[in-house]
């Protein structure tokens, strides 16, 4: 009884408005009340430990930093350089600006943990070239949103991040690694739609009129940028730092090339950014703290056994299990942001992976390809707010674009679902 009432306490606050974070902790609060309705007050001392215990993990203080490091790549001038380098070396025609806005996103993933932040930063550069190139805003929010979408699945990843923390066998380094590969296909997935569309529609007619940039000036001043992921990633391979360490050493290295060699950020600019990336921080570790009260009520409750029964017994088998929880997370992804899906979801879903003995971070790499897809499917689409934003367009225009790369993705989970050494490959060869 208190369980179905922590779900529908849950749901009808969101529902109503109230924010994510919010509601998981309430409705989580209410239940743990009600749990030990005896002695009340004493078992409500469960909430504010559960609320420090959720942000008292060592790997998501890298989540701060990699949001910051979002926001200085987004100001430091490194997007439109690497655009620049792009175009200089697949040159002007139709479709092509779809394609270096891709290309660059997918870059931009081996920098900045955050969708949304790529999103502001190949958006702020790209939706106007292609407005200018003849580009429909529409057709170039789509492609922006979708594009950002790649940025989870390329370490570093916010959203592996998290995932580790909430499955104890998933370390971080393993999951970059098995990110990668997936990522990659994910980005190269979306290209092919990407231009056709463009060139069946004969968007980008004035395109091939514009200049294309000079292939060594280009590739002179993208080369800060282009090092970007080689430190960092590199870094963690070579046992140099930890991906904790790794994010600090990402902000520094970021500030330097936006104050010092680009200087395009100024001592005025560090309290905007840093004032942006708190905000956001704030946002995302206050729904991680609240969401370990919302899971402590569920494992206090007994909620997970009984659950994780009735669909290991459902009589689907193991295939149809995995085809109805990714049918649930595409659904739930229209409207849920990811690292709300995470933590929600994940705890209820561990112990469904464990008796299927599915590898944890093969799973965890095939959530995160779900996430990534809500990211730019309407009706919420978080990376697609922000595009939709910069190009002044609704949302509701993007859905004629948006559909043939959402089917590009699903081609990819499939992928990865029928051939597991797809994401499991990096990290074994690796020795994760």
């Amino acid at each position: 009884m208190i369980a179905t009432l922590l779900f529908a306490a849950f749901f009808i606050m969101m529902f109503v408005g109230v924010p994510i974070g919010a509601a998981l902790g309430l409705a989580g609060a209410a239940a743990i009340a009600l749990a030990n309705s005896e002695v009340q007050w004493f078992g409500l001392l469960a909430v504010p430990q559960n609320f420090y215990a959720g942000l008292g993990k060592y790997p998501l203080l890298a989540i701060p930093m990699f949001v910051l490091v979002g926001s200085i790549f987004d100001r430091s001038g490194v997007a439109a350089r690497l655009v620049n380098f792009a175009v200089s070396i697949v040159g002007r025609g139709p479709g092509m600006l779809p394609l270096v806005a891709i290309a660059v996103a997918m870059f931009l993933g081996g920098i900045s943990g955050s969708g949304p932040a790529n999103a502001a930063a190949v958006g702020g550069v790209m939706i106007a070239a292609m407005s200018r190139a003849g580009y429909p805003g529409s057709f170039s929010a789509s492609v922006v949103g979708a594009a950002a979408s790649t940025d989870i699945l390329i370490p570093p990843s916010v959203a592996f991040i998290i995932y580790s923390v909430l499955v104890p066998g998933a370390s971080v380094p393993a999951l970059f690694a098995a990110g990668m590969v997936p990522g990659v296909l994910a980005g190269l997935a979306l290209i092919v739609p990407a231009v056709w569309m463009a060139r069946r529609h004969g968007m980008g007619a004035l395109e091939a009129d514009l200049p294309k940039p000079p292939f060594w000036k280009s590739l002179r001043e993208a080369s800060w940028g282009l090092a970007a992921p080689v430190l960092i990633l590199g870094g963690m391979r070579a046992g140099w730092f930890t991906p904790t360490e790794a994010a600090v050493v990402a902000v520094f290295y970021g500030l330097f090339v936006g104050m010092v060699i680009h200087r395009t950020i100024g001592v005025r600019d560090l309290f905007v950014i840093l004032r942006e990336a708190g905000e956001l921080s704030a946002v995302i570790l206050l729904v991680v703290s609240l969401a370990g009260i919302f899971a402590f009520s569920l494992s206090t409750l007994g909620v997970i056994d009984p659950i994780t029964r009735a669909i290991v017994n459902s009589g689907v088998g193991e295939y149809g299990v995995l085809a109805l929880l990714i049918l649930m997370l595409v659904v739930l992804g229209m409207f849920l942001d990811g690292i709300s899906i995470f933590l929600i979801f994940v705890p209820l879903l561990a112990p469904i992976m464990q008796h299927y003995q599915w590898d944890p971070v093969w799973f965890g790499v095939l959530l995160t390809l779900n996430v990534a897809l809500g990211q730019f499917t309407p009706p919420l689409a978080v990376n697609l707010m922000v595009s939709c934003r910069i190009a002044g367009v609704p949302m509701e225009s993007t859905t004629r674009w948006v559909i043939p790369m959402i089917v590009a993705m699903i081609i990819v989970m499939i992928a990865v679902i029928a051939f597991p050494q797809v994401a499991l490959w990096l990290p074994t060869a690796l020795g994760y």
